[in-house]
């Protein structure tokens, strides 16, 4: 059985697969254990931490596109939660993830404000003076 689940932060979004294996995790090819830096791998860990013995069963391949590194491993890391539920179909689980972070299952739609004129950013204006 092969399942296919999607994740999106900012400007990435991440698709995974898995089926039944020998507990192989990869993102973009390259295993999760080498991956770098170190913060986004712990954070696409996450969930594999919290289902425990269960992603020993399981290969999951994750690619991702577009956006930064953390917004990538963000997106990777929901994209991972999805597959895990959806292969186990595990009420239980599914509780623990969302106690543990919503985000984990729910895709986060935050983005940044586009850059507005007559300032250096979204909301910074120049200073106006009256006097």
């Amino acid at each position: 059985m092969v399942i296919e689940t999607s994740g999106a932060r900012k400007t990435a979004v991440a698709r995974a697969t898995i089926k039944e294996g020998k507990g192989r995790i990869r993102i973009n090819g390259t295993p999760i254990e080498i991956y770098q830096p170190e913060l986004a791998k712990l954070k696409m860990m996450e969930p594999v931490m919290l289902a425990g013995d269960k992603v020993k069963v399981v290969d999951i391949s994750v690619n991702t596109q577009g956006g930064g590194v953390i917004g990538q491993a963000e997106a990777a890391r929901t994209a991972i939660s999805r597959a895990i539920i959806d292969f186990f179909k595990d009420q239980d689980l599914e509780k623990t993830f969302k106690e543990y972070d919503r985000a984990l299952l729910v895709n986060d739609v935050r983005k940044k404000l586009p850059k507005k004129p007559g300032g250096t950013g979204a909301r910074k204006k120049k200073q106006k003076s009256y006097r």
